[in-house]
């Protein structure tokens, strides 16, 4: 193989799935950074993904790829409820989940509870991308505040309900991971109205089994249905599971027609990659994914 020549050899902004396996984006250009008092940010100007955003050292989500997470973390379990109106978003400062929610008639109120303001902040100036001007939407109520304070204290005490719970955080791990307990997870169902559902990321099974085991049992703990699917993303360098959990729905039902149905009475276009075969798709598991999750 040649030598690497030109931008290649220049600055590579890494991440490591494992102590063992890792990839690398090209840097580009360096347009925002700092510390705030949870965590450290990045926004790069990349040849492969345009804004990228780092936490940490962690690729979040990028102007170019966003959708391949946004779009299968929300309309899975959105496509599957009869009519969410109400919807309760843990993290996701980039506005991303909250647009795709906002996709959908039905979607009356959208509460974003966000640990760090400078997430948000950077979000409105850099990724417009991403949130398609969501953070704005008059049926966004933007909380910034600790998420577990929240679900546990804010919400029970207001008496309210949600038909979908987004749980768009950090990989369970340093301050997120209390959010990923089965504790949490019960939590978070008390805050279901009837037919609600919670949908999550739950890690990369090839190089994360036994996180994924970990957060599986939690959510089987709490849930009388986990769904879980995969697909790849490709900022994260790796096949990806997402998990939608929940006592009454269960997207495994739909058929690919209901799917395409259902998006074509709600009016839900503009989609880059969710569709009704992938609905389906993404559920079908291959042998060593059904061997790991039992």
């Amino acid at each position: 193989m040649a030598a690497e020549q030109g931008p290649l050899r220049d600055q590579r902004l890494t991440e490591h799935l494992n102590e063992h396996a890792g990839y690398f984006v090209s840097a580009g250009a360096l347009l925002d950074s700092g510390t705030t008092p949870y965590q450290s940010y990045e926004v790069w100007q990349t040849p492969q993904y345009g804004k990228l955003f780092r936490l940490d050292g962690c690729f979040m989500t990028s102007e170019r790829d966003e959708f391949f997470y946004h779009e299968n973390l929300i309309h899975v379990a959105a496509t599957a409820h009869p009519g969410p109106a109400r919807a309760l978003i843990i993290g996701g400062g980039d506005g991303g989940s909250a647009e795709e929610l906002f996709k959908y008639p039905s979607m009356q109120r959208v509460v974003l509870v966000e640990l760090d303001a400078k997430v948000v902040d950077i979000a409105r100036e850099h990724l417009e991308a991403v949130h398609h001007g969501a953070l704005d939407d008059p049926r966004l109520e933007l909380r910034i505040e600790d998420g577990l304070h929240y679900v546990r204290e804010v919400a029970p005490a207001a008496g309210e309900r949600f038909d979908l719970i987004v749980l768009d955080l950090t990989d369970p791990i340093g301050p997120a991971e209390a959010l990923y307990t089965e504790r949490f997870f019960r939590d978070c169902k008390a805050l279901l109205a009837q037919g609600g559902a919670v949908t999550l990321h739950i890690g990369a099974p090839l190089f994360q089994p036994e996180r994924m085991l970990r957060l599986m049992g939690n959510l089987r703990a709490a849930f009388t249905h986990v769904a879980p699917y995969f697909l790849y993303i490709p900022l994260y360098g790796a096949q990806w599971g997402m998990a939608c959990a929940s006592d009454a729905l269960d997207p495994r039902t739909l058929s690919e027609d209901e799917v395409e149905a259902r998006l074509a009475v709600r009016r839900i276009g503009a989609l880059q990659y969710y569709n009704g075969a992938v609905h389906r798709a993404q559920f079908a598991l291959p042998n060593y994914l059904k061997a790991l999750l039992g």
